[in-house]
């Protein structure tokens, strides 16, 4: 049992000295979140006024084309806006270095997963794209365009978020190949090197 409970202390026995560092990673990870919050919501509000007046000035696809844009980023701002205050809230917390690494991972799993499923936008507006032009329907062949353009933005988003927070979440894994166990069949110790050198 206390093997046990030694090795779970591994994350939180981090010497201080490498804890401003941490913290550093961990802040710099909600400045990103808040930048690209006000990126999406930018995008949300400029699609939503343009659309709205777009909307009542063009026909045919046109018109439809835009009604999905303003209906497709009313959902987006709702996002940004949750997304914002919640980076917002997190920006000043203290967290170990097993909580920092877990947020790290989980925000690159969710911008991964959020990108494949950007590319199934995509795919689903060329179906109803092409689906809007074998049974002449303006309606699907606007709807279809808007997927196609909401779902490469996104895509385009997603996928600099998470090359952005991968490059900064580098300084966890620096952190982390400073720290060794050694166990000699009877205690468990740790170690931190602070001039490590990679080989």
């Amino acid at each position: 049992m206390k093997k046990l409970l030694s090795i779970s202390l591994l994350f939180f026995a981090v010497p201080v000295f490498a804890q401003q560092t941490i913290q550093d990673v961990n802040h710099q990870r909600n400045e990103i979140n808040l930048t690209g919050m006000k990126i999406l919501g930018g995008w949300a509000l400029a699609n939503m006024a343009v659309g709205s007046i777009a909307y009542f000035k063009t026909s045919g696809k046109n018109k439809y084309f835009h009604q999905m844009n303003v209906f497709w980023n009313v959902a987006n701002l709702g996002l940004a806006t949750a997304g914002y205050f919640g980076a917002k809230a997190d920006l000043n917390q203290q967290l170990n270095l097993a909580r920092s690494v877990h947020d790290q991972h989980k925000i690159e799993k969710i911008l991964l997963l959020n990108a494949g499923l950007d590319v199934g936008y995509m795919a689903t507006g060329l179906f109803l794209n092409e689906r809007g032009k074998n049974k002449s329907s303006d309606r699907l062949k606007g709807y279809g365009n808007s997927l196609i353009l909401q779902g490469a933005f996104l895509l385009i988003f997603d996928s600099g978020m998470y090359v952005i927070h991968n490059h900064n979440g580098n300084g966890l894994d620096k952190i982390l190949e400073k720290v060794s166990v050694n166990f000699d069949g009877e205690q468990i110790g740790i170690t931190y090197s602070i001039n490590h050198k990679a080989h």
